[in-house]
Formats: C-alpha cells, sequence, structure tokens
C-alpha cells in the first residue's frame, strides 16, 4: 500500500491519565523516553500487531487535546509542496525531529489535519 498510516499521536493535556486510561482500556505497552532538548516526555505506544504511536503533553494551552495521524511518505519536502499546491495548509513545515526523521503538519482543504513522516534511514 502506498503512502500508509504509520504512527497515531495523541496530544493532551494529561499524560498521566492519559496513559493510565489507555493502557488499561487496550493494554497497551507504553515507554516514556525523553524528548529532544529535555522538553519533556513522550511516550511510545506499542500495540503489538498494527500501528503504534505517541502521546506527550501539549505545552500549548490553546491546542485541545487530539489524535493526529501521520502517514509516511518518501520524500518529505516534495509531498509537504504538493499538498500545499492542491490547497492544504501547512500549519508546521518540515522540521526535523530528534535523530529520528522530519515531519510536517497539515490542514486539508475540508479542515482535517494529519501530518507526513519521513523516517531517517540509518
Amino acid at each position: 500500500m502506498a503512502n500508509p498510516f504509520v504512527h497515531i499521536e495523541l496530544q493532551t493535556k494529561d499524560l498521566a491519565k492519559a496513559k493510565d486510561f489507555y493502557s488499561k482500556l487496550f493494554d497497551w505497552k507504553l515507554e516514556d523516553i525523553p524528548m529532544s532538548g529535555g522538553v519533556g516526555t513522550y511516550t511510545m505506544i506499542n500495540v503489538g500487531e498494527g500501528t503504534g504511536g505517541g502521546m506527550f503533553t501539549n505545552p500549548d494551552p490553546a491546542v485541545p487535546p487530539h489524535w493526529l495521524a501521520y502517514v509516511g511518505v518518501d520524500d518529505i519536502q516534495a509531498s509537504t509542496n504538493k499538498a500545499r499546491e492542491l490547497g492544504a495548509t501547512v500549519v508546521q513545515d518540515v522540521m526535523e525531529v530528534g535523530g529520528h526523521g522530519w515531519l510536517s503538519v497539515i490542514i486539508d482543504p475540508t479542515g482535517a489535519a494529519f501530518a507526513m513522516w519521513k523516517p531517517k534511514m540509518e
């Protein structure tokens, strides 16, 4: 399948409560890792089979808690530019995430948010 969903991320105001709820509800295995620059903790979600994800505390009080789906792409810059050309709004242009890869966040022409992800190849 071309460009599958590769990661699902929860941005929340109460990480401890979210971790407790989702780990009990779905039996997800959670692993805390430090975020780049020492700005907090990112919790990886291991679901076993299927697409996993992560969760973290969003520091912006104006952003409500939400899930964000990431689509895998081969060329993050070209895909971000193409989305823009097709009428999307780029709310986070391509940025590197630690040494893991690159992301961009898009609002599609219907108003729905999603992200694109290009992993760093080692």
